[in-house]
């Protein structure tokens, strides 16, 4: 048995970005612990979720513990740090977001945790945060000092094929699947947005396991909408568009036209 970390920045990321590797590891036998650095507090809130009194905070707090449970997380942490608000907010620069964090206290309470757990495989995000989100950035380097603290040999950096999105979208629009108010992101060679198809160095097919991504998805109710993109396509289509699950391993790099890793315990062969 090996122990699986995956490291987010708010509540909601662990099911989009690494739900179906944790819920695949757990599966195989693996123990699995989620650390989240921040509780999400300006995160946008759907109308009619939150009980009278109650706090974002609080709501996304529980929201992360149900849907832990669906996936079979072992274990559930967070950081303590503020959301930072998207990048460019004036939130950014307030005492106790995670973006002005330091980098090695915050690496310091992250590796305790990887201590205590003995983790084997660390998931973090790719440098730019995937889509350039300041507390994603700062997960990226917060998860590899602490990694270097504890002695975490194995970090596979959470990332999205941006390729692989190019012509899913694309596909999409022929078949006129994608809502008339969708605006695709920018799949450019300099885009923020994910990385490209050659960078990457495991594709985890999570398909076995993607109902139980579909639902932790939708245990945070306060962001995720039953009519939202996410929600509302039918279980083909989510399939297809959430069934993989990418990450590079900076540690390596994969020969041009050589197979892919298909776990995240599996070096690139």
């Amino acid at each position: 048995m090996a122990t699986l970390a995956c490291f987010h920045a708010h509540p909601d990321d662990e099911s989009i970005a690494t739900g179906g590797v944790m819920a695949l590891a757990k599966r195989d036998g693996h123990r699995v612990v989620l650390v989240v650095a921040t509780r999400g507090e300006r995160g946008e809130i759907q109308p009619g979720v939150l009980d009278a009194g109650e706090e974002l905070w609080e709501r996304r707090v529980k929201e992360t513990a149900a849907a832990a449970e669906v996936l079979g997380v072992d274990r559930v942490e967070f950081l303590g740090y503020e959301d930072s608000g998207m990048m460019g907010e004036p939130t950014n620069d307030e005492p106790g977001t995670f973006w002005t964090a330091d980098v090695g206290e915050a690496a310091d309470r992250l590796a305790a945790i990887l201590r205590d757990e003995q983790v084997d495989v660390l998931t973090v995000y790719d440098a730019n945060g995937n889509y350039g989100h300041p507390d994603h950035i700062q997960v990226h380097r917060v998860g590899h000092a602490a990694a270097e603290r504890a002695g975490v040999t194995r970090v596979l950096e959470a990332t999205m094929d941006r390729d692989f999105i190019r012509q899913g979208m694309a596909e999409a629009a022929e078949r006129g699947d994608l809502p008339d108010d969708f605006e695709p992101p920018d799949h450019t060679d300099e885009s923020p947005f994910g990385s490209p198809a050659s960078a990457i160095t495991h594709e985890v097919d999570v398909r076995d396991v993607v109902a139980q991504k579909r639902r932790a998805l939708a245990a945070h109710a306060s962001q995720v909408a039953p009519d939202s993109f996410f929600l509302s396509m039918d279980d083909d289509a989510f399939a297809l568009a959430f069934g993989q699950e990418w990450f590079i391993d900076p540690s390596m790099v994969r020969a041009p036209g050589a197979p892919r890793a298909t776990t995240v315990f599996q070096e690139v062969p």
